[in-house]
């Protein structure tokens, strides 16, 4: 399998895939069906949980978005099937009202002046869930250790909050930092259709503000420079996590989980 089929085809979400087939500093790969990301699950319909169910053995969903998301949005599909469990970890605060969809920019920011701005703008933001939810985040990475089945990681547009977990994820496994980037610039292929997803949703229009759809785009700079910062103010994700109670064995968990042998 290669990127393109990487992204799973559901009614309800538009930029869901399959974090398998990512290559490793050592020559391995990520498994295929162990973790998911996705924008916000509000909208599945039958067919799209029967998919995630029969094709990916879903059974557990790390939901990233705040209780204001949460409540505002009310209870989705997948709260309603009994083999499925929901973890809400929140990496609240964020940039907008309700959510992180104005991480990236200003709203009267010209995007081409204000892009090294914006990066560092939006580094700090992404270092601010490292800051203010670091127990979210290992709690993330410890359900995707979970033997039952895959794990889906979602927010709302399934890229700054669900960008930074899946990194840190894929940073542990030893996944290359060229295919992290790479995975979290991919997000910009459906990007248009992720915006027109959140504006059709009261929690989320007035954040977006009906601003250009590029100045939402992920930026590879913007991953690299925070891997760089983790790396040069806490020693890289594992000494980050160390910080937060993460240990060896759950390296180790992570790792098996994960990767090919």
């Amino acid at each position: 399998m290669d990127d393109g089929t990487r992204w799973i085809e559901l009614d309800g979400a538009v930029n869901a895939r399959d974090l398998g087939g990512l290559p490793t500093a050592d020559g391995r790969t990520t498994r295929w069906g162990r973790v998911l990301r996705s924008d916000n699950l509000q909208d599945l319909s039958v067919t799209d949980i029967r998919i995630l169910l029969d094709d990916y053995a879903l059974k557990n969903v790390i939901d990233l978005r705040s209780d204001a998301e949460v409540r505002l949005e009310g209870p989705g599909p997948l709260t309603r099937i009994p083999t499925v469990t929901v973890h809400q970890l929140s990496l609240f605060p964020e940039a907008g009202r309700h959510t992180d969809v104005a991480a990236d920019t200003e709203p009267d920011a010209d995007v081409d002046k204000a892009l090294p701005w914006q990066d560092d703008r939006s580094t700090d933001h992404y270092l601010g869930y490292l800051t203010d939810r670091g127990d979210s985040i290992v709690a993330a990475l410890r359900v995707m250790t979970r033997t039952d089945g895959s794990s889906l990681v979602h927010c709302a547009a399934g890229k700054d909050r669900t960008g930074v977990v899946c990194a840190l994820a894929l940073d542990v496994a030893g996944v290359t930092r060229e295919a992290i980037v790479a995975d979290y610039v991919q997000t910009g292929e459906r990007l248009e259709a992720i915006l027109r997803r959140l504006r059709a949703s009261d929690t989320y229009a007035a954040d977006l503000d009906s601003r250009p759809a590029d100045t939402h785009r992920p930026h590879a700079a913007l991953m690299e420079k925070l891997l760089a910062r983790v790396d040069e103010e806490f020693g890289g994700t594992l000494g980050w996590l160390a910080g937060h109670g993460w240990t060896p064995e759950d390296t180790d968990a992570l790792r098996d989980r994960l990767l090919t042998p």
